[in-house]
């Protein structure tokens, strides 16, 4: 995409973390952003917070949405297009985890994990997969070094990052004879609140949501001709163990 600037992008779980990072950045490239959340009003407060940060009032909304049902994702597509007009990109970055031995993961946690991180990637896309055609847009899935590197304690976690990798690289082959190009995002160590963490300045080491949005940028202006389908991100120097 040589000109980013009236596009249209709709970012799951865009209220913090690297969802919002993204729709920062897109934002301060002229794109109008749709962000979703689960929870109405914080959907609202974040797409208030950006539009005042990047100086773009009525170009970002905030819309409730669950990735885990995909008539709240295809309501989403809809408000999407009724608001702006098409949609260019979405980027299928809602996510969360629960971490512990198998003797201890719940029934309930596995099946939050994988419906969230999995199968919202897989709503995100069905529901969006025709304006994606229609406009020759790009779909992005935000998976982890975890989608290819187990630990333990991570069975449910990474059972679904190693679900998103491997999803997003054959919806990549479905899709491009239709001009719609495909990426997935492997970030290591973010500095964002996942799993309880609290940023701070000792964790300077980390990738910045920042730097994925710096990336996704980077993606949007690739010459069409390539596709960078996969893409490991790791801090540069994580401090020794």
């Amino acid at each position: 995409m040589k000109d980013l600037k009236g596009k249209v992008a709709l970012i799951t779980g865009g209220t913090k973390g690297i969802g919002f990072g993204v729709a920062e950045a897109l934002l301060n490239q002229g794109l109008k952003v749709v962000i979703t959340s689960r929870d109405e009003n914080a959907a609202n407060d974040a797409a208030k917070e950006l539009a005042s940060k990047t100086d773009t009032i009525g170009s970002v909304v905030g819309i409730q949405a669950d990735v885990r049902h995909l008539q709240s994702q295809e309501d989403a597509v809809k408000q999407a297009l009724d608001t702006f007009g098409q949609l260019d990109i979405v980027i299928a970055n809602a996510g969360l985890g629960h971490f512990g031995s198998i003797e201890d993961l719940t029934e309930e946690q596995w099946n939050q994990t994988i419906d969230t991180n999995l199968t919202g990637a897989f709503n995100s896309i069905k529901a969006s997969v025709a304006a994606l055609k229609a406009s020759k847009g790009y779909y992005i899935t935000i998976s982890s070094l975890a989608g290819a590197n187990f630990f333990a304690g991570g069975s449910a976690y990474n059972a679904s990052k190693f679900g998103v990798t491997g999803f997003t690289q054959a919806v990549m082959l479905d899709l491009r004879q239709y001009g719609v190009k495909v990426s997935t995002i492997m970030p290591g160590s973010v500095s964002t609140h996942f799993n309880g963490n609290t940023p701070s300045d000792e964790q300077s080491w980390k990738i910045q949501i920042e730097d994925i949005g710096e990336l996704v940028i980077d993606l949007l202006h690739m010459n069409p001709r390539t596709l960078p389908s996969k893409i490991e991100v790791r801090p540069t120097t994580p401090p020794s163990k």
